[in-house]
C-alpha cells in the first residue's frame, strides 16, 4: 500500500473512531436523563429502583400534607392510586397548584420506602391529568374503587362544532 491510500485509509478510520465515540456518548447521556415512571402500587410493590431518579404519580391523599414547624420548606405527603400510597418528602417550594385530591408527578429517588422528590408538578387546570397518572389510576380502578375527585378523568377532547346554516 502507498503513502497516500495509508493516509486516506487512517482518515477514514480516524472519523470512524471518532463517529463511534460521538454516538456512544450521545447513547450514554440520553439513557442518563431517561426518567421511569411508577405509580403508587409498583413503588409499594418494590418495583421502583432504590436511589435511582424515577418519577412517581398519583392524586395527593387528602389530609396528608403537612409541613415542618421549623422548616416551612420541607412538606411531606402522601399519593395514592386508589390501590397503595406512598410518602413523599420534598424540601423546596410547591407550584402554586399543587392541592390536595389532585394529581401530581414527582421526580425523585426511593430511599427506603419513602419517595425524595427533588421535583414536584402539579395538574395545570381543573380537568387534565398526567396521560400516565390517569391510565394507572383506572388500570387500579378495574377492582370497583371509585376515586374521590372528578380530578381522576383526564380531560375530554374538544369536539368539532356544526356551523349553522342560513
Amino acid at each position: 500500500m502507498n503513502a497516500v491510500r495509508r493516509k486516506k485509509l487512517m482518515w477514514v478510520m480516524f472519523t470512524l473512531a471518532g463517529a463511534a465515540i460521538a454516538v456512544a456518548l450521545v447513547i450514554y447521556a440520553i439513557g442518563q436523563q431517561t426518567d421511569y415512571y411508577f405509580d403508587a402500587t409498583a413503588i409499594a410493590q418494590g418495583e421502583a429502583p432504590q436511589n435511582k431518579r424515577i418519577r412517581a404519580g398519583g392524586m395527593v391523599v387528602a389530609g396528608s400534607v403537612q409541613r415542618a414547624p421549623n422548616d416551612p420548606l420541607s412538606v411531606e405527603f402522601t399519593i395514592t392510586d386508589f390501590e397503595s400510597t406512598v410518602p413523599v418528602t420534598y424540601q423546596g417550594i410547591l407550584p402554586d397548584l399543587f392541592a390536595e385530591n389532585s394529581g401530581v408527578v414527582a421526580t425523585g429517588k426511593m430511599q427506603g420506602e419513602t419517595f425524595v422528590a427533588g421535583e414536584v408538578l402539579a395538574k395545570h387546570d381543573e380537568n387534565y391529568m398526567p396521560p400516565e397518572v390517569a391510565k394507572s389510576m383506572k388500570e387500579n380502578n378495574r377492582n370497583g374503587l371509585t376515586p374521590p375527585s372528578e380530578q381522576y378523568n383526564p380531560a375530554e377532547p374538544i369536539h368539532e362544532t356544526q356551523t349553522l346554516q342560513q
